[in-house]
């Protein structure tokens, strides 16, 4: 439908394009098949700048639209780019290249967000904030404008687990009306191509300390006449997977080191006091290999995100580079090995000595239970030792012949 032509009151308002280098602010709208509603926004948004005196533009990253958005969006006096790379995080990450603004306020093209009311983002970045997060909770959600799985526990829980992650105070974590510095958040290094770009760019601001505010934003029922791109338990997942994966401490470090401290306790008491039964080192030695597991996973996990370029290096991983090598990895492994074979070749000196026999069984698994745990540790250490050279190896020749990150 032609927004424009059905409705005189919708004429783009006369607002003289600004020089490249005197604009303020660019209101970026990621756009896919968003014909009933984009050329509305784009106008709320022209009217903003023209009511406030802000100098700005209005820039559409379009998806590969294919119900004639781009000349919707053009007559209504946005600037439109065309993103051959599918995705929300692909739309964005391209509009904010493009973007001419020191400041860019981004929100979905869908008529969900009031861009006539922008005054608050523009407040508090000229205040020196970063990042500004709108907060749908505080602002005010209109009926039938969000789900209530979305409403009362989707959007919650990530907020939490954001918040418990990331140490930031962001109540609404997931809004799509956000703005922020352009210049702050090309150092961020964003490379997310799909919906969890939303949690990635809130993530790295909160890891590099930029200042963050909340300003109240409504929400009302998008005009689409089709369903949200969004896909609630798709889309969902991928912002929790995303969070893990920046964020594995909670997810593999602290469990391991509980599981392992535990394991590690048992054993101290089994071997000193004989507190505990054979049985129970069993459980104890389960506990120990599982936290050991979970220890190298979390180590790997941030490698990864590292070495890809989601996760910025850490200062700690830093200072242990020089330490964190495979030989290093290689040579720790050899030596629990080494430890647990030596456990073993005197238990069967001892049991050879005392007849072949002779020892108790309980004796006997009081030894034999450490020392193989001593030797599945050092198994897992050079494995992963080796299994983190080859990555960083494979990534490297990736790099060097210009596909990493084309996936």
């Amino acid at each position: 439908m032609d927004v424009l032509a059905a409705d005189p009151s919708l004429d783009a308002p006369s607002l003289a394009p600004a020089p490249a280098s005197a604009v303020e602010v660019t209101v970026l709208m990621p756009c896919l098949n968003e014909a009933r509603t984009v050329a509305t926004c784009v106008l709320a948004a022209r009217r903003f700048l023209e009511a406030s005196g802000v100098a700005g533009e209005v820039l559409v990253a379009d998806n590969g639209s294919s119900d004639g958005s781009q000349e919707l969006a053009r007559r209504a006096g946005a600037r439109v780019i065309q993103v051959p790379r599918r995705g929300y995080g692909a739309a964005l990450r391209a509009g904010i290249a493009a973007a001419q603004g020191r400041y860019v306020i981004m929100g979905d093209a869908d008529d969900s967000y009031d861009f006539s009311a922008l005054q608050g983002f523009v407040d508090a970045l000229r205040a020196g904030a970063q990042l500004v997060m709108g907060n749908r909770f505080r602002g005010g959600i209109a009926p039938g404008a969000m789900p209530p799985l979305h409403r009362y526990l989707g959007n919650p829980v990530l907020s939490f687990v954001g918040r418990l992650f990331f140490r930031s105070e962001i109540r609404d974590f997931h809004c799509g009306l956000r703005g922020f510095s352009r210049e702050a958040m090309n150092r961020l290094g964003l490379v997310s191509p799909g919906m969890e770009f939303a949690s990635e760019m809130v993530a790295k601001a909160a890891l590099a300390g930029l200042p963050i505010a909340e300003v109240p934003t409504t929400l009302r029922p998008d005009g689409r006449d089709r369903p949200p791109h969004l896909r609630t338990w798709r889309d969902g997942w991928r912002h929790l997977r995303f969070l893990l994966l920046f964020c594995p401490r909670w997810l593999f470090l602290y469990p391991g080191l509980l599981l392992m401290l535990l394991g590690l306790a048992g054993f101290a008491f089994g071997a000193a006091g004989r507190v505990l039964g054979v049985h129970s080192l069993l459980f104890m030695a389960a506990a120990t290999v599982l936290g050991g597991q979970l220890i190298q996973l979390a180590l790997l996990t941030k490698w990864i995100g590292i070495v890809s370029g989601v996760v910025p290096s850490q200062r700690w991983l830093a200072r242990l580079s020089p330490f964190l090598k495979i030989e290093n990895g290689l040579l720790a492994g050899l030596l629990f090995i080494l430890l647990g074979l030596a456990a073993s070749v005197g238990l069967t000196i001892d049991w050879g000595a005392a007849g072949f026999g002779a020892l108790e069984p309980e004796q006997t698994m009081r030894v034999a239970i450490p020392a193989v745990t001593l030797m599945i540790l050092g198994a897992q250490v050079a494995a992963g030792s080796l299994f983190a050279g080859a990555l960083n190896f494979n990534w490297a020749s990736a790099e060097r012949s210009g596909t990493a990150g084309s996936s």
